[in-house]
């Protein structure tokens, strides 16, 4: 029986749609229970044999800060949920709560894996082959290393093996070429890191791409720091709100405009659906010491129980114990990585 704690309270819309997507996911996976985190009158609204709640008084809005979050906020729905799965009561836990908030309770509840220094969001943006490519990071580290990207590209490596059953998933990472001499010194260094853990056997990394290649699905992980894959995120989610709207107008305008929209309506449709940012709901905090899921703030119940089914993988699939072997064996790797840039950093010592 997999256990998934769940922050009922968190997202722009709190139970109203956590409660909804939690009983469509409990009626669709009889192996499965939740624990229903939140303020009692309200989560036990759910009534199920295979749902409990677990009281927490208070709630971390989506405007707190960090510092409110960890100091002010002890009971908050969000820190109780993630403590679900530090005291072993839950195999992972789903929020659409804020997600800097998310992040730095996660890392200060869960800690760090050992050999990570930074854990990384990582979620899937839909590509022109049907499927999805995985990004990271999203939006947890604007400035990293070129050790980092290393780390993002291993952690992320264990996340598709596991989700999508690619025993050697190919890794790019996103530059302003292919070209090996192009990119900044931090790309140009970690591209030498990757490098070197293809040619160990660590991982499958294919060169550089540039952001056409996330739609494309040129490769099936890409790696960057969080400012662009943050942007990149956003910018499929607009685009995909762009051509509902576009559809909508169509359709309201003079008898000549609704002729072409009809006319269009399959292909539209269609790439909507495919670009449909809720269907791939549910990005994954990797490198911290239990499993941790964010939703979308803003989900609606179809996409926070994709959210919720995410997690559930994850956790069946004991994502934990891959992403920590993936980790120990480039351990030698990443230590070497680490030398090289204390050494760059402390010439003169």
């Amino acid at each position: 029986m997999i256990t998934l704690a769940v922050d009922c309270m968190g997202g722009d819309h709190g139970p109203q749609v956590t409660l909804a997507a939690c009983r469509r996911f409990l009626e669709a996976h009889e192996d499965a229970q939740l624990l229903l985190v939140g303020q009692l009158p309200q989560v036990q609204a759910l009534s199920h044999a295979r749902a409990h709640a677990v009281a927490a008084s208070e709630v971390v809005a989506m405007d707190d800060s960090v510092e409110v979050a960890l100091r002010r906020k002890k009971d908050s729905s969000m820190r109780v949920a993630i403590e679900q799965v530090k005291h072993g009561a839950a195999h992972a836990a789903v929020s659409a709560g804020n997600t800097g908030a998310l992040m730095a309770t996660a890392r200060y509840v869960l800690k760090t894996l050992e050999g990570i220094d930074r854990p990384a969001i990582a979620t899937q943006i839909p590509n022109a082959r049907g499927g999805a490519t995985t990004v990271l990071d999203l939006g947890a580290n604007v400035d990293c290393s070129a050790e980092n990207l290393l780390q993002f590209a291993i952690m992320g490596s264990a996340l598709v093996a596991v989700l999508k059953g690619e025993p050697r998933p190919s890794v790019g990472l996103l530059n302003v070429g292919e070209e090996a001499i192009k990119g900044s010194e931090l790309i140009k260094q970690a591209a030498e890191l990757l490098r070197a853990a293809g040619a160990r056997g660590d991982l499958n990394f294919i060169g550089n791409v540039e952001g056409n290649d996330i739609f494309r699905g040129a490769a099936d992980i890409v790696v960057c720091d969080g400012f662009v894959g943050n942007v990149a995120l956003k910018t499929i989610e607009g685009l995909a709100s762009m051509i509902g709207g576009f559809m909508k107008e169509e359709f309201s305008r003079n008898i000549f405009t609704k002729f072409a929209a009809i006319v269009a309506y399959p292909v539209l449709s269609a790439l909507k659906k495919r670009m449909d940012h809720r269907r791939y709901n549910g990005a994954a905090l990797l490198g911290l010491r239990g499993l941790v899921f964010k939703s979308h703030g803003s989900a609606d119940a179809l996409a926070f129980e994709q959210a919720l089914v995410r997690a559930y993988d994850a956790a069946r699939n004991d994502l934990l114990a891959q992403v920590r072997a993936q980790v120990a064996r480039a351990a030698p790797l990443l230590a070497a990585a680490e030398t090289a840039l204390e050494t760059t950093a402390s010439p003169g010592l």
